[in-house]
């Protein structure tokens, strides 16, 4: 892993979607720590708060809006850029149907709203295909890496994970044809596997999801040891890259 401190310009930059809770979170922390500098992105207002925290470490710019908005990709493409450019982009940020389960169990196909189907498309899909056609240029001339967080729903199938779960197998293969087009890159599609995090409650909702591993336990070590080992592009499960931790 690129970790070097031998002067601010030096430090490698990170892009992080979705970075004000749960994985996303933990891992801008995780780089913090690293030497890399971070451009973070969120919609919860929360974001200011953990832009707050890991100032204190190293340098970062968070930016509150949706990778949906065009606007918006583009100002986290040029704080990149202001940066010295991203050497690793992290599409994180994800939705499991497009809108506010609240308490509602995950919408079969039959019933799924298509304004909400289109919007996990969006957001799980296209926006991260269109960040990182943005930061392209910026991760070709540092020999960056991509990496798009997958599910195991993209590979199997699950009652009520049809949107969210085709969206992931769309990413996956997006990232795997992004790998043969983008050879001097690294494109990861990152199976995280079930974790303790507010988007796994929503989906069982009323349900105890203790005995699920936290973001920070296991998801992050994993990232990390793909950025150390730097295997070739291809989809990995975090159990191989940790020895099951």
């Amino acid at each position: 892993m690129n970790t070097t401190t031998a002067g601010t310009a030096s430090r490698p930059v990170a892009v992080i979607t979705g970075a004000s809770r749960g994985l996303g979170l933990q891992l801008a922390r995780a780089l913090a720590r690293h030497g890399w500098r971070l451009v973070l992105t969120a919609r919860s207002a929360s974001l200011a708060a953990v832009q707050a925290e890991l100032a204190a470490v190293t340098e970062v710019v968070a930016l509150t809006g949706s990778v949906v908005d065009d606007d918006h990709r583009e100002r986290l493409a040029k704080a990149a850029e202001r940066f010295g450019g991203a050497g690793l982009l992290v599409n994180n940020a994800s939705t499991l149907a497009g809108y506010d389960l609240a308490g509602a169990p995950m919408p079969a196909l039959a019933d799924f709203p298509l304004p909400g189907l289109l919007e996990t498309f969006e957001v799980n899909v296209l926006a991260p295909i269109a960040l990182t056609r943005l930061l392209l240029p910026q991760l070709r001339r540092h020999g960056g890496s991509v990496v798009n967080l997958s599910s195991d729903a993209a590979r199997e199938a699950y009652a009520g994970w049809g949107g969210y779960g085709a969206s992931k197998a769309a990413l996956d293969h997006a990232s795997a044809v992004l790998a043969l087009e983008e050879p001097e890159l690294r494109v990861w599609a990152v199976d995280p596997g079930d974790m303790r995090t507010e988007m796994h409650q929503d989906a069982f909702p009323g349900e105890d999801i203790s005995d699920r591993p936290l973001p920070g336990d296991v998801a992050v070590p994993g990232i990390l040891a793909l950025l150390t080992r730097q295997p070739a592009s291809g989809r990995y499960l975090v159990s191989d890259l940790t020895g099951g931790r």
